[in-house]
């Protein structure tokens, strides 16, 4: 089969996993992402300065919070929670001692969180957070929760009764700090890692309690070096707007990504959040000016990617310059890129990414991305 074949039975295998999908728990979108981090100030100026967010939301001490403290920033679509533990003995305080700075919540905006509840908990999901009103003077909002992979959650967000900043318990915040946008626009995927062999049951759990189809699986024939590999589910739900990719290790002559990512982070947990925006160069440069540090894809990559993907609007050289890499489906091309871990510990990074129509994920570009992180963990020693 030649890869333009499978790409025209990529794109229509595609439409017809959208149609599968049982929306039993119909999704708009993602409603925030929450981060336990040590320093929730300090990592708001991070994300602020590096990244482009602004300020929009907070609740601690001044609010009546006892526990924890929380900054919640946006740009565009995208909504981080910044919470950061007061006392030492709490569910937050071990998530932050065992995983460090990670992902714990991711919210999903739904219309009715009482129902996604029961429809998720009577196919089998553990309850994380039963359902609940809570209210200020804007209104009310109703959410509940699961448990998934790791300490990872899914809270269900039904907000279409309120009218405040972001939750009942948390007031506007903004300061006199405000740094101009980097251009993103939206979450288009987040990807969890899970241990050798649960894969399968995650991808299960993701089809069955949450109605969600598989959208393509990459196995380590597709996502390999001469060192190591991976495998990968993608899940959508039916509308598309929440993809979660779920990779776990393959068998390699030396350790993963995946591997080191579990080990490193005590189990399993969100990898990485891909973050779309509109002109990536732009985006690129501008957070490669304010500090952030990207992977270096080799310069040969170059030389052939012409003609794997064809004509494209922007200039090679230019992409070339910050190390933006192309790939190409049916529907169109996407451009990407990959920053280092933004933690110390080396496990949570984020994507950045631009579709000119293609939906799918970059597979053309699994050869050069996954040598240039394992040029990474040679430098740290943990290839």
């Amino acid at each position: 089969m030649n890869d333009l074949t499978q790409i025209k039975n990529f794109a229509y295998s595609e439409q017809k996993i959208f149609n599968q999908a049982k929306d039993f728990l119909p999704i708009f979108g993602t409603d925030y992402v929450e981060l336990i981090v040590g320093n929730a100030k300090q990592a708001a100026h991070y994300y602020k300065t590096a990244f482009g967010f602004q300020d929009l939301a907070y609740a601690g001490l001044e609010t009546g919070r006892k526990d924890a403290t929380s900054y919640v920033l946006q740009q565009g679509k995208i909504r981080l929670v910044l919470t950061t533990p007061f006392q030492p003995e709490s569910e937050i305080a071990n998530h932050l001692h065992m995983h460090g700075d990670g992902v714990k919540t991711i919210a999903l905006w739904v219309d009715n969180a009482y129902d996604a509840f029961e429809q998720t908990t009577s196919r089998g999901a553990v309850p994380y957070l039963q359902p609940t009103t809570i209210a200020d003077d804007f209104g009310e909002v109703r959410m509940s929760g699961i448990h998934t992979y790791g300490d990872t959650v899914h809270v269900f967000v039904e907000r279409k009764n309120y009218n405040g900043v972001f939750l009942p318990g948390y007031i506007p915040y903004t300061s006199a700090y405000q740094p101009g946008s980097t251009g993103l626009k939206y979450i288009d995927h987040m990807v969890g890692n899970v241990p050798l062999g649960e894969m399968n049951t995650w991808s299960t759990f993701y089809e069955q309690v949450m109605g969600f189809a598989n959208l393509v699986t990459f196995d380590d024939k597709d996502i390999s070096t001469a060192y190591t590999a991976l495998m990968s589910k993608v899940m959508t739900n039916g509308n598309g707007y929440i993809k979660f990719p779920i990779n776990e290790p393959a068998v390699g002559l030396k350790k993963s990504q995946v591997e080191e990512y579990l080990d490193f982070y005590k189990g399993a947990g969100c990898q990485h959040i891909a973050v779309a925006t509109d002109d990536i160069v732009f985006t690129v440069s501008e957070m490669q000016r304010r500090g952030v540090e990207f992977l270096h894809v080799p310069g040969t990559y170059y030389d052939t990617v012409q003609n794997r993907v064809g004509k494209i609007a922007e200039d090679l050289a230019e992409l070339k310059k910050w190390g933006i890499m192309v790939d190409r489906d049916e529907e169109g091309y996407l451009l990407q890129i990959f920053t280092k871990p933004v933690e110390d510990r080396p496990t949570l990074f984020f994507e950045i990414i631009q579709r000119k129509g293609a939906k799918s994920f970059g597979k053309g570009n699994f050869q050069a991305l996954f040598e240039s992180i394992e040029a990474e963990q040679a430098k740290r020693g943990t290839l």
